[in-house]
């Protein structure tokens, strides 16, 4: 590691109602992976945002590369090698790899666009990588993990010296995570500095150089991460110890309350049968393209079904579209909360009113506003959500507080099935405790919880009951005081019927 090429000292910056940073100092050396670890809300985004040039800092010192700073945008920071990869991907769909890494700063020649140049160096700039894209391919074409990885190459497009991650193996797989890992390292050897945001703590092991930590808004620990264990760094990002990673209650098995029959919708959901009590969770597992979130968005009526019948409390329902299982009771908490789950846009109180406008509504269609706010009241105290108050725009809450207004618009109008894919997606350790504790409160409410997870400890640590799929189809059912991190590998894993069908032909 070399020297500091990045200092920011006694960091301060407000919104309208919140300090997100207080006092907050900061610093990165070149060729060292730099942990940035915190709640949500704790001023990690806030502070690399300030780092490149799209928030402005009320005060404080800011020394990038040896350059005191002023003011930044984010021309300048790009200019000084500064470049973030966000969570939510910042890509234009429609246009090919090399247009994307060289967006904002095109190859011209007598004010055209050299397609032919932006091409070769965008190849060259893969292979750098170890990378094998086609850089004329359409970036919509391409898979997250994919694009993720153009993202990078977007930053080495502009010699990025100051590499910001956030959250960047939230939609990749196991393997893809190891080819991350190997760009980083091999980063990392070339001397750019990378500041790495993961609410994925047991990643850190294998890049992180040094870790610190935020909380409030300030940066409260700066240590060697050699130096501290996972423990540590929790009990210092919410200022207590969690005794408990996955609570769970035990409730008494009640009444059958949700059955799935023969569904069947596209390739990848075929022949689904479950079942669900009351007093129960029941957990999917499985690896990515398993079908999980297809079987779930199927049963929600998200997606059209081809065949198979889904009854709740012992009657059929009839699901065509997504209206008619709200209206059986049965909702979705989706994985991308932000694209499926929100209007970011609109209030915490817009967004738990707009599903529920058919029990606010009087009889000539005009919103109860006293209705309206006493059901949000109800629904922001029930759950915790954290805010000033409910005119707050959604999309300025943290990950945390978004995925609890997504839980409680839906049990403002008392649903009997709740179903959660990837609940904990992208949230800090403590907001994951609080999601656990809904899913608790719900079971003991006697409501059916079916949730999806790619963390094996997570549904091995919440589930009474675990469905691994494969290749579409439910390949094992298994009681959690038996299973095993195996035995659900082995039943994800299970191909045979598709290579036997195979040889048989």
């Amino acid at each position: 590691m070399g020297e500091y090429i990045v200092e920011l000292n006694h960091i301060n910056k407000s919104f309208p109602g919140v300090r997100a940073l207080d006092d907050a100092s900061f610093n990165l050396k070149s060729g060292e992976v730099l942990a940035l670890v915190g709640e949500n809300g704790a001023g990690k985004s806030t502070l690399m945002k300030i780092l490149s040039g799209a928030y402005m800092r009320d005060d404080g010192e800011m020394k990038i590369l040896d350059q005191v700073i002023e003011d930044l945008t984010p021309k300048k920071a790009q200019k000084l090698g500064v470049a973030i990869i966000d969570q939510e991907l910042n890509m234009c769909s429609h246009l090919s790899v090399a247009e994307n890494i060289f967006l904002g700063h095109e190859k011209t020649h007598s004010g055209v666009l050299s397609n032919k140049e932006m091409n070769r160096e965008a190849k060259a700039i893969l292979d750098r990588l170890n990378i094998d894209i086609d850089p004329a391919t359409i970036v919509g074409d391409l898979a997250t993990s994919k694009q993720q990885m153009v993202e990078i190459a977007k930053a080495l497009s502009i010699n990025a010296k100051i590499l910001i991650m956030d959250e960047p193996t939230s939609s990749l797989t196991s393997n893809e995570i190891d080819d991350l890992f190997i760009i980083i390292r091999k980063l990392k050897v070339e001397g750019c500095g990378i500041v790495y945001i993961s609410h994925r703590l047991e990643e850190l092991q294998h890049i992180a150089d040094r870790v610190i930590i935020m909380r409030d808004g300030r940066c409260i620990v700066s240590m060697n991460f050699e130096d501290t264990n996972t423990s540590e760094i929790i009990s210092n990002m919410v200022g207590h110890e969690i005794k408990e990673e996955f609570p769970r209650v035990t409730c008494k098995q009640g009444k059958k309350i949700f059955e799935v029959k023969n569904l069947n919708a596209g390739k990848m959901v075929r022949n689904i049968n479950f079942d669900l009590y009351e007093g129960e969770i029941v957990g999917i597992a499985g690896l990515m393209g398993a079908g999980r979130t297809e079987t779930t968005r199927a049963i929600f009526g998200a997606d059209p079904k081809e065949s198979g019948k889904i009854f709740v409390d012992g009657k059929k329902v009839i699901i065509n579209g997504s209206i008619d299982a709200i209206r059986a009771g049965i909702v979705l908490v989706p994985e991308d909360r932000r694209r499926d789950g929100l209007c970011i846009r609109l209030t915490v109180q817009d967004n738990i009113a707009l599903p529920n406008w058919d029990l606010l509504c009087n009889k000539i269609g005009v919103v109860d506003k006293k209705k309206e706010k006493a059901m949000t009241d109800k629904a922001v105290s029930n759950l915790r959500v954290k805010l000033t108050n409910a005119g707050t725009n959604v999309g300025t809450l943290s990950g945390g507080n978004q995925q609890k207004v997504v839980v409680a618009k839906w049990l403002a109008r008392n649903s009997r099935v709740v179903i959660f894919d990837e609940p904990t997606r992208g949230i800090d350790v403590a907001a994951k405790v609080e999601i656990y504790n809904i899913m608790n409160k719900l079971k003991q409410q006697g409501i059916g919880v079916l949730f999806v997870s790619s963390e094996m400890p997570e549904v091995m640590g919440i589930s009474d009951r675990i469905l691994v799929m494969c290749d579409g189809k439910i390949t094992g059912e298994l009681a959690t005081e038996e299973a095993t991190q195996d035995q659900i590998l082995q039943c994800a894993t299970k191909f045979d019927s598709k290579f036997e069908q195979a040889v048989n032909i």
